[in-house]
């Protein structure tokens, strides 16, 4: 009787047999020891006839597990994945992405084409596993410590897009919970601990797939530690995890706080331990640790970008918005362009907001670190209150001044004590805090001041022409700086604006910086009809 024996049949004859008792005692050269031979002369010899065989074992147990043919192509399996890529001589499967050897022609090769073994070589075949027996595998890999955690996390990274339809795209598409609650469970534990052994990006696919399936807190605090690790090389877009249905807000903001602080958190754990440490060079391995001062700038960028996306939505309590633009009001950036934005749009989406709120959403930014486009718009933003387009034009003033070298213009008394005031100042008992915020000038002043604006508009509107070639922006910046300083001279206006009724003005001129930022309330607005015709572009 002949008996062909391959990959797909190799363990059913195997089980038949031992359940048969076909072993050396009954006969010389009987089934089972047959069938051992086969295994480890050519089963385990071979890349893809070890991964057939492990996958026919799932039908079989667990007496293919007690045979130990399960714990034998597992290891055959990993054993492999981990060889010099230099050995790798049999075929396997890489449709990953194209290797730059193939795109050329060396004409030395004769028409055979000499290809490189990448890394990852081994990562699609075992996709094919089952989660269990999978998380056997790279384990395995792992333990052997032969590749680095970047093959490791490619590895997780293709199961995961194979196994989990959707992910790829930051959603999962409708399917088993329990089972790929499980998956995603086991991708977590797997994950090599050091960082970059994943991108960023798929963490948080990870992140948003264990909301969406309702996986378990630990689950997902590991994955907002992990994140909040290499925070920096998220992607404003990246933060955007929506809400369960049923949810009143578009975007989970708690969880994007989570992480953000966990990665200060990381910072401060960083600064004290260079503190506790003297040696010089154990210093400058911390300071050059993960937690460098551009990293650190990139995560306030993105905040600025994520607070201007979130800002869209029309009920997002300030609280939130104000929390987490605090939370990295301590990171030092050059430019505040992408908090104003922010700041615009919410003005934009939350028009009925309260004067204190608007006042508390205000203090978040620094004019005086807004770019010279920055203030272009600001002083056309119908939702900016009065005396924030004065303090940027004041600034922007000083700015033009230094850069010239000549002195700071004579301006008015209050405009000076604005920009020039402390934040821990303290008010004058006789002042009123919200009458002198909300202190504006006649309506005939204020059309005089929105004729200026309007007079700006109009000149970048010409400096604008093509035919002013590459000189055109230049022609814009000079025109709308001379318009700023004409509005800084006119001290009649400037006087008006920054006086209360009576002679409360006087003793309010000396408020400080944190205590005149706020946004025009309605009834202002309805006084002010020229204000509408500034503009916002978000």
């Amino acid at each position: 009787m002949t008996v062909t024996l391959n990959a797909y049949n190799v363990v059913a004859a195997q089980c038949a047999a031992e359940y048969l008792e076909m072993n050396e005692t009954v006969e010389k050269g009987n089934l089972i020891y047959k069938i051992d031979v086969f295994l480890n002369s050519s089963i385990f010899r071979s890349w893809k006839d070890s991964i057939i065989v492990l996958q026919t074992t799932k039908s079989l147990l667990p007496l293919s597990e007690e045979l130990k043919v399960v714990s034998l192509c597992i290891d055959a399996i990993a054993t492999k994945a981990c060889i010099d890529i230099s050995k790798v001589d049999w075929s396997y499967t890489y449709n990953r992405k194209k290797l730059p050897e193939e795109n050329r022609n060396d004409p030395n090769l004769n028409g055979v084409r000499n290809r490189l073994v990448p890394k990852d070589w081994w990562v699609e075949d075992i996709c094919e596993l089952d989660i269990d027996v999978y998380k056997r595998v790279l384990a395995n890999i792992k333990t052997k410590g032969v590749l680095s955690h970047e093959v490791i996390g490619e590895a997780l990274k293709a199961f995961a897009y194979r196994k989990l339809s959707g992910l790829s795209k930051g959603t999962v598409h409708c399917g088993d919970a329990v089972k790929y609650r499980s998956i995603i469970d086991t991708i977590i534990w797997l994950l090599p601990a050091e960082k970059g052994s994943v991108s960023c990006s798929f963490l948080i696919k990870l992140l948003k797939a264990a909301i969406m399936l309702d996986s378990g807190e630990t689950a997902k605090g590991q994955l907002i530690r992990r994140i909040g690790q290499q925070l920096e090389e998220a992607s404003a877009n990246d933060l955007l995890i929506r809400t369960s249905e049923g949810e009143t807000l578009m975007y989970d903001v708690d969880t994007v706080q989570k992480v953000v602080g966990v990665f200060l958190m990381q910072d401060q754990d960083q600064n004290a331990e260079i503190e506790l440490e003297e040696a010089d060079e154990v210093q400058e391995i911390r300071r050059t640790g993960v937690f460098s001062d551009a990293s650190k700038l990139m995560v306030a960028k993105l905040v600025d970008a994520y607070l201007a996306e979130i800002a869209k939505d029309p009920n997002l309590p300030l609280s939130k918005f104000v929390k987490l633009a605090q939370m990295v009001s301590g990171i030092s950036r050059p430019a505040h362009d992408g908090l104003y934005r922010s700041i615009d749009r919410y003005l934009k989406e939350h028009p009925g907001i309260s004067k204190g709120e608007r006042k508390r959403l205000c203090k978040l930014m620094d004019c005086k670190k807004l770019s010279v486009d920055a203030c272009m718009h600001a002083v056309q933003n119908e939702r900016l209150p009065l005396r924030v387009v004065v303090q940027i034009l004041f600034f922007e003033q000083v700015r033009v001044a230094a850069s010239s070298g000549s002195s700071t213009p004579d301006l008015p008394k209050g405009s000076k004590d604005l920009a020039s005031a402390s934040h821990g100042s303290t008010r004058s008992a006789t002042t009123n805090p919200e009458e002198d915020w909300d202190a504006v000038a006649t309506t005939e002043e204020l059309k005089a001041l929105k004729s200026e604006l309007a007079a700006m508009r109009l000149s970048n509107g010409v400096g604008g022409s093509e035919q002013n070639g590459g000189d055109s922006k230049n022609n814009i910046d000079k025109a709308a700086i001379s318009k700023m300083k004409g509005l800084l001279k006119s001290k009649k206006i400037f006087n008006k604006l920054w006086s209360s009724k009576g002679t409360q003005g006087e003793s309010s001129t000396g408020s400080d910086s944190s205590e005149s930022l706020t946004s025009a309330n309605p009834e202002e607005a309805k006084s002010t009809p020229c204000r509408n015709r500034r503009h916002s572009v978000s």
